[in-house]
């Protein structure tokens, strides 16, 4: 049986996460961010249905990937 205490911290990780938005802009802001993480946050963007296009431009110029797919 899982701990209560354990299943408090979970909860509470997941639902303090910012906005995916909010998240990419301070990983392109953010010049030490490693290429997972940015790789991560452009396969959520793309999970996304609802994404904005221009986070897109802007995270693909950041991890370098060209603009046309």
């Amino acid at each position: 049986m899982p701990q209560p205490a354990q299943t408090n911290l979970k909860s509470e990780s997941i639902g303090e996460q910012p906005p995916l938005q909010m998240q990419i802009q301070s990983a392109v802001q953010d010049r030490t961010t490693p290429i997972s993480r940015l790789l991560r946050l452009m396969a959520a963007l793309d999970a996304d249905a609802s994404a904005n296009q221009n986070l897109r431009h802007v995270l693909r110029a950041r991890i370098g990937a060209p603009l046309s797919v």
